[in-house]
């Protein structure tokens, strides 16, 4: 079965949407400055609603330590989003109890190779933009993490859909996908193509 991320919540009205289409994951960015980004305590009114069974994963770039080991204990996942090296991801596996994963922005299958470190339970693959650091909409190249020797469980993020995700899924045939803008219409979550991706997933039997 792959695992389905819904990234980026920031209303009550994408809890209720999780809610209703259950996915194993939802992604809450918790550093400042993204147009998903939600404050702290915006992050924990809606935690509160989302039903027990669904993960919290915190989405960090460069954040500064005290403030990840805070929100850590309202999480299940720590994303590190940012340029976060070998020492920071020890820190974090030590001081909280919490899933440690790095983002990759991958352009080349080195790029992916290079994150074998130890304490990483997880990679999340995706595109590379100049643009930003994650949810731009730009399609992962899936020739790149194919050829890679990818020695951890793996999401895939970067430009995924409803038209793509089947396809994407049995290309790379990772741990999970990753969907941030292909939940949205205008910026905002889409209850319908949180629908219509498990639809898919299911009639696809990849869940």
């Amino acid at each position: 079965m792959t695992a389905v991320k819904f990234c980026g919540l920031r209303r009550r009205e994408d809890i209720e949407y999780v809610n209703l289409t259950r996915p194993d994951y939802v992604g809450f960015i918790l550093s400042d400055g993204f147009k998903r980004s939600v404050t702290a305590e915006e992050f924990s009114v809606l935690q509160k609603g989302l039903d027990k069974n669904i993960k919290k994963v915190g989405v960090f770039v460069n954040e500064r330590p005290s403030k990840v080991i805070e929100l850590a204990k309202r999480l299940d996942v720590i994303q590190l989003h940012g340029d976060e090296d070998f020492s920071t991801v020890l820190y974090y596996s030590e001081k909280t109890e919490c899933e440690i994963w790095k983002a990759v922005r991958a352009k080349n299958p080195e790029d992916i190779e290079h994150y074998r470190w130890g304490h990483i339970d997880k990679l999340l693959i995706d595109s590379f933009s100049e643009n930003g650091v994650g949810g731009t909409g730009v399609r992962i190249n899936t020739d790149v993490v194919t050829s890679a020797e990818i020695t951890k469980p793996f999401f895939i993020a970067g430009g995924i859909t409803a038209e793509n995700v089947a396809e994407i899924i049995k290309k790379t045939k990772p741990f999970g996908v990753d969907i941030s803008s292909g939940t949205e219409t205008d910026g905002f979550k889409d209850l319908n193509k949180m629908k219509q991706i498990m639809q898919i997933l299911k009639e696809e039997n990849l869940r």
